[in-house]
C-alpha cells in the first residue's frame, strides 16, 4: 500500500468546460457528461460524482505523474473533436470545515487535449455532489505516492 502525500489547495475556477456552464455548443451539458459512458464501456463508473471538475491549485507546488490507477489512450469521445487520453487517480480531500471526500482526479492529458489547458499547479478533481464549495475555498489534497507526486516548480 502506497503513502499517501498532501499539499494544501486552493479551489480556483476552470474552463467550465467539463460540467457545460461555459455554454460551449460542441459540448451541450459539458465534456464529462459526453465522455462518461466511453469511461463506463471501459469499466470507471462515474456515476456517485458530481457531473463537472473542481479545479484545484497546488501552488507553489506542482504535479508529477508516477502510475495512474487507470488510463485510457485514444478516446473517440466526440464526433469531431479528436481522440484524447484520458487518466484517472485516487484522491481524498480534507475541507477547512473538516469534511472529507473521496474522488478521483480527472486528467486529460496535455499531449492529447486540443485546447482548455492547464496551468502546472492545478488538478481537476471529481468528488461526489457537495455543498458550500466555493472559489478561494482551502483544503488539503492527498493522492498516493504511487500514483502522483507533489513538489517544487
Amino acid at each position: 500500500m502506497s503513502q499517501w502525500q498532501s499539499a494544501e489547495a486552493v479551489i480556483v475556477q476552470g474552463h467550465r468546460v467539463a460540467s457545460g456552464m461555459n455554454g460551449n455548443p460542441r459540448f451541450p451539458n459539458g465534456t464529462l457528461r459526453m465522455q462518461m459512458p466511453y469511461f463506463k464501456s471501459l469499466g470507471l463508473d462515474l456515476s456517485p460524482y458530481f457531473i463537472g471538475t473542481i479545479n484545484l491549485s497546488i501552488a507553489p507546488l506542482v504535479y508529477q505523474v508516477v502510475q495512474p490507477r487507470v488510463t485510457f489512450r485514444d478516446l473517440k469521445w466526440h464526433p469531431v473533436e479528436p481522440a484524447e487520453d484520458f487518466s484517472f487517480f485516487d484522491a481524498k480531500v480534507e475541507f477547512a470545515s473538516g469534511s472529507r471526500a473521496e474522488g478521483l482526479i480527472y486528467f486529460p492529458h496535455p499531449d492529447t487535449k486540443p485546447e482548455h489547458f492547464q496551468a502546472p499547479d492545478v488538478l481537476e478533481l471529481l468528488l461526489p455532489k457537495m455543498e458550500n464549495i466555493e472559489y478561494g475555498g482551502e483544503l488539503v489534497l492527498s493522492v498516493p505516492g504511487d500514483q502522483m507526486r507533489f513538489g517544487q516548480a
